[in-house]
């Protein structure tokens, strides 16, 4: 299986992510094939060279989009709604899974555009974010993940910039309202900045929420990729992706237990939020006899190793334990991705689980689900059941 890693330490942007790609070894003529099929007239040519950025060499690429260069067009005329960017890479002939890709990083952008906006996805008229350079920006990096054999991509923190952009909406603050609420979604991990300019652009943070887990994976590196930003900034604007097999760990997680049998059992609720908020995978209780046939509880909690120390003062400080067990685990993980679909009451997120690249399964979150049970006076069992029909009806076109 191979990963790819993003060094996002300068941000990322839809052509960022591309020029890395291409410094890691992605041919340029394969990738340039692949968007040829979208038959856009406005695409000219596709530029790849070498630059410098601080005291780094990376990669830099511009499209040549009806005489513009990328980064000097995005209030032309190329605007377009998501009812047409769907049709036009359904009818590019491109491989389905790079169509799938490009379709689901797309529909992550158009609710985000919705919810900041306050319209529904069909409403939604795609300004920079359907400009041409994006469309290319994006089924450029569906296209690449295809070629390479990416099967899972893995993210660090992301920097969070200050400023204001110019957009087809006015002058909006930095990051901007959908790059915003893309990462919310994704409950992706933030980092202060100094930088006053954009950093994650709106096309770079929906492809990382709709395809990257943001956490460091253990892996074996085969190839690094470096790709430019198009500014110049106090430090090298540059965006590293490594990419490489999934380490072999024995020990990449622990477990956690311990046996209780002279404490309330009111306590074992706070005990348990505090575990997960610490960062504990899962935690669950087992009822237990201990010696004299007395009866108790067992406490068991699945963590990363790094969290072990900090979960097991937990155990020793809000527990009446005097000792808590500790061993290694070996965990395998499918790959998961969020997305959401929208039932008659309102948007529902959905938790997709991936093995080999393909989406195998769907699960509605079920906090959403109640909360919209909630709001609209109905059964809470009858929303995840319109949830999960349409979870599966996605899970099954993703499929096929």
């Amino acid at each position: 299986m191979t990963i790819l890693y993003c060094d996002c330490f300068s941000g990322i942007s839809g052509d960022m992510f591309l020029a890395s790609l291409l410094d890691a070894g992605l041919a340029a003529e394969q990738l340039e094939a692949m968007l040829r099929r979208l038959d856009l007239p406005e695409l000219v040519s596709m530029d790849v060279r070498k630059v410098r950025r601080g005291p780094v060499e990376a990669t830099l690429l511009e499209f040549d989009i009806g005489g513009h260069q990328q980064g000097q067009h995005s209030h032309q005329a190329h605007h377009r709604h998501l009812g047409e960017i769907t049709q036009l890479i359904e009818r590019s002939g491109l491989p389905e899974p790079v169509q799938r890709t490009a379709r689901a990083i797309f529909e992550q952008l158009a609710q985000a555009e919705a919810r900041v906006h306050g319209s529904t996805v069909e409403e939604v008229h795609f300004h920079e974010v359907g400009a041409t350079d994006s469309i290319l920006d994006i089924v450029g990096a569906a296209a690449a993940m295809h070629i390479l054999g990416i099967a899972q991509v893995y993210s660090s923190p992301l920097p969070l910039g200050t400023g204001k952009v110019e957009t087809q909406h006015g002058l909006l603050p930095l990051p901007a309202p959908a790059t915003l609420e893309l990462l919310r979604a994704a409950q992706a991990p933030l980092l202060p900045s100094p930088a006053t300019q954009e950093l994650v652009t709106p096309t770079g943070a929906a492809i990382l929420a709709t395809l990257a887990r943001f956490e460091q994976p253990a892996m074996t590196l085969q190839r690094v990729g470096i790709g430019a930003g198009q500014r110049e900034m106090d430090w090298p604007n540059v965006l590293r992706v490594m990419i490489g097999a999934p380490a072999e760990q024995p020990d990449t997680h622990v477990e956690l237990e311990t046996n209780i049998d002279d404490m309330n059992p009111q306590l074992f609720g706070p005990t348990m939020a505090h575990l997960f908020s610490a960062g504990a995978l899962d935690v669950f209780l087992t009822p237990i006899y201990m010696k004299k046939n007395r009866p108790a509880t067992r406490i068991s909690v699945i963590a990363r190793q790094q969290d072990e120390e900090k979960l097991a003062g937990i155990l020793l400080r809000e527990t009446t334990t005097l000792g808590v067990r500790a061993r290694g685990l070996r965990r395998y993980e499918a790959g998961r991705q969020m997305r959401r679909v929208h039932t008659r009451w309102g948007e529902v997120a959905v938790k997709v689980k991936v093995v080999d690249g393909t989406a195998v399964q769907a699960t509605p979150e079920f906090d959403d689900c109640a909360r919209l049970a909630e709001a609209n006076a109905v059964p809470v069992a009858q929303v995840i059941q319109e949830a999960q029909a349409l979870a599966a009806t996605e899970v099954k076109s993703n499929q096929e």
